[in-house]
């Protein structure tokens, strides 16, 4: 394979990573080499052969030199065994399939031993990453102040999954990607080197489906150059990629987002299903439009981006001329559908049919001003039909009805659908501009469209109109008038004048969390509606002040004024309970009975203090005390309860038997 018979085999041979090859370089010409390497970055730029260049430097030897280096052009003694990854003092360790423990335990008892011939003993662990965290906690003292004979280089393409601690010991390199250019001139040399012939358009495509793999690249050569030599030809050709690749050509993709900034839907439909029907993707259609409109963007502030090798002619030429005449807000707005669309075409069973519906959303919404800016020309009285306008139509181009040609007569240009859409590129509502302040107001024959004035400006065709908060003057009958939705009443916002009240909402709100902060960690200073004062007490949480701002906010519907203050504040309300109960117990210790039976019975304490008949008979009226049993309830038990963790015990309406303090403490 390609990629294994041109694989670099010292630093001048690896494209694309010159900061790292001047970082290392400068560190062995100072003898600064760190004890540990971190090669990060995505498949196939280098990662793996890069450790093992690096290991090959940092044992470079010949019969002249014995130093570390990086000018390792020569082969040295121990080159060509490293490069081969059979050297006894270079240990090449996959992390994926050695990760547990035990495979670290290995490491650390064999790194006391010196190398067998080498100037170092290399540990490459490709993919460090999927370590377990025992064996990275394992591996951490010996990495920090490992023995001078051993070096150790980590690879991966997950970066983020390795602890802090350990890239915190290791010299890092992020590997690049490598750009379309510089990869398209790489694999024209390879080319020459198997003497192949291959066209630029071919180049061009297998370097952007490479996405900066030199990898992929190479494997995608070695399939190009296959499928060429199957097919009987000569050289490897860019439509024989683009076929097995199931590519789009470039010149039809840029045809493509031409019929859709016009607002062509019928061509672009067409031109879709003639790229399906040669084998194009519907997704990778729309990705290499998504491209194409990155490009365009890009052009208009970037002028050096025509220099990419890459590019082919008319992609320079008429990426030129879009950038030029498009808006960026188009193709802000174009960029979003897109990506959000090749999702959907992804998921779709029927790829072809998502992707016709995507471009139907991208040509309705084409050059159109965004809503915000439509109101403001409203009402300002600016807004006209040629003011920043798409060559669209609702239905590809061609007159949508009589509401179109009543356009057309009265405001002497051609009627167009400018479609007001919302920014997912949905078309349900939908307004029409036209300048004459003679127009005549009324229904079209489909009774749908309705034409209407605001004050002294441009007449407008509304469809759904979608505006309610307008001031709109119709002339339109009243009985042909559209209804106006009724604006929605505000709900009545809760009043919070105090603690208590805030506690009551959260109940309401069923917000535990939030009520056992507030009773548990809340020191009231001062507390009015709209404002509060407090103090953090006991385990409070730190964004205790930010969880009241945004509780508030969401529950009233109004920015708090929150004030976290270090002054001390009223006692919390646990605090209150605690000291409630505290007091209820000693006073029932003080009962003379009650101070004999703990006297007698030295290791007994009170649990419970129950209080009968507290405020109990106010919440029952006389006949709900009949209904309930209680033939005198003045003489019942009936109240509440207090328990030693200074809350509500339950209800004893009604226990027969509950005369007095006696049958209360055990």
């Amino acid at each position: 394979m390609l990629a294994r018979k041109y694989r670099p085999s010292n630093f001048d041979d690896l494209i694309g990573q010159e900061p790292m090859v001047q970082t290392l370089t400068n560190a062995f010409e100072s003898g600064r080499i760190a004890q540990a390497y971190m090669l990060t970055g995505v498949r196939g730029v280098g990662k793996t052969t890069t450790a093992r260049i690096l290991a090959r430097a940092l044992n470079y030897q010949t019969e002249t030199l014995d130093t570390p280096t990086l000018d390792i052009a020569t082969p040295g003694i121990h080159c060509q065994s490293i490069m081969d990854g059979s050297h006894p003092d270079v240990i090449e360790m996959d992390a994926a399939s050695h990760t547990g423990i035990g495979d670290i335990r290995e490491i650390i008892a064999a790194v006391r031993y010196k190398p067998v011939s080498a100037r170092y003993k290399v540990y490459v662990i490709d993919e460090v990453h999927m370590l377990s965290t025992q064996a990275f906690n394992g591996l951490l003292k010996t990495l920090e102040e490992p023995p001078p004979h051993v070096k150790f280089i980590f690879a991966t393409t997950e970066i983020r999954k390795v602890p802090i601690t350990v890239l915190s010991r290791c010299q890092r390199f992020d590997l690049r990607r490598i750009d379309a250019a510089e990869m398209a001139t790489f694999l024209g040399k390879i080319a020459d080197a198997e003497a192949i012939t291959v066209d630029d358009s071919a180049k061009a495509m297998i370097a952007r489906a490479s996405e900066g793999s030199v990898r992929d690249a190479l494997s995608l050569l070695d399939q190009a150059i296959a499928h060429a030599a199957g097919s009987g030809l000569a050289q490897v050709q860019g439509e024989g990629v683009r076929a097995m690749l199931g590519l789009a050509d470039r010149a039809r993709v840029i045809d493509l987002f031409e019929h859709v900034m016009k607002g062509d839907i019928a061509a672009a439909l067409t031109e879709l299903k003639a790229q399906y029907d040669v084998g194009a993707d519907p997704a990778t259609v729309l990705t290499d439009l998504a491209q194409f409109v990155h490009f365009v963007t890009r052009l208009r502030y970037v002028e050096t981006a025509l220099n990419d090798p890459s590019l082919s002619e008319d992609e320079k030429t008429r990426g030129k001329d879009f950038a030029e005449r498009l808006n960026p807000r188009v193709l802000g707005r174009a960029w979003q559908m897109l990506l959000k669309g090749i999702q959907e075409v992804q998921l779709a069973s029927r790829p072809l049919a998502a992707a016709d519906m995507v471009l139907v959303r991208l040509t309705h919404a084409a050059d159109l001003p965004t809503p915000d800016e439509v109101i403001k020309q409203i009402t300002s009285g600016t807004l006209s039909a040629s003011s920043d306008v798409s060559n669209s139509t609702s239905n590809g181009g061609g007159p949508s009805g009589p509401s179109q040609a009543a356009g057309e007569a009265t405001s002497g240009i051609p009627a167009q659908s400018n479609l007001v859409s919302a920014p997912d590129g949905a078309d349900s509502n939908r307004m029409t501009a036209s300048v004459p302040s003679s127009a005549t107001a009324g229904l079209d024959p489909s009774g749908e469209r309705v034409l209407q004035r605001v004050g002294n400006g441009p007449a407008l065709v509304v469809d759904n109109p979608p505006l309610a908060d307008l001031e709109v003057t119709s002339a339109v009958p009243a009985e042909a008038a559209i209804a106006r939705p009724k604006p929605e009443l505000r709900s009545v916002q809760p009043q919070i004048n105090s603690l208590q009240d805030l506690l009551n909402l959260a109940e309401q709100k069923r917000d535990l969390k939030f009520k056992l902060m507030l009773r548990n960690n809340f020191s009231e200073i001062a507390f009015e509606n709209g404002r509060i004062e407090f103090a953090a007490v006991g385990n409070a949480p730190r964004d205790m002040q930010r969880i009241l701002q945004d509780t508030l906010l969401a529950w009233t519907g109004e920015p708090w004024e929150i004030i976290r203050s270090e002054l001390e504040g009223q006692a919390t309300l646990k605090a209150q309970a605690e000291a409630e109960l505290a007091g209820v117990l000693s006073e029932a210790e003080a009962d003379p009975l009650v101070a004999s039976i703990l006297a007698a019975f030295p290791k007994s304490k009170i649990k419970e203090v129950r209080f009968p008949k507290r405020d109990a008979l106010d919440a029952l009226d006389e006949t709900a005390a009949l209904e309930a049993g209680l033939d005198n309830p003045d003489a019942e038990d009936i109240g509440d309860e207090m328990t030693d963790d200074g809350g509500p015990a339950r209800d004893n309406a009604g226990d027969p038997g509950a005369g007095g303090l006696d049958d209360y403490f055990n």
